[in-house]
């Protein structure tokens, strides 16, 4: 399996700049081969990783289910 490090904070910056979602990029970025991407923070210490899928049906499953659980956080910190 591929493995690609990520500086986290400039990554999302850039999505920010780009008006385009973690999402759409990783959507590219599906080639037939499961990767693991590592999110880095300004120190070279890992954050968080996430396997990408081969496949975009999984990556769209994936997305709900992040999208559920990001949901579910927010509304318990109100």
């Amino acid at each position: 399996m591929k493995k690609i490090e990520i500086q986290a904070e400039q990554f999302f910056e850039l999505l920010r700049l780009k008006d385009t979602s973690m999402w759409s990029l990783f959507s590219q970025m599906i080639d037939g081969e499961e990767k693991e991407i590592i999110f880095l923070d300004n120190e070279e210490k890992i954050l968080f990783n996430y396997i990408l899928p081969s496949n975009p049906e999984k990556l769209e499953e994936d997305r709900k289910e992040f999208s559920k659980q990001f949901s579910d956080k927010l509304s318990n910190l109100n």
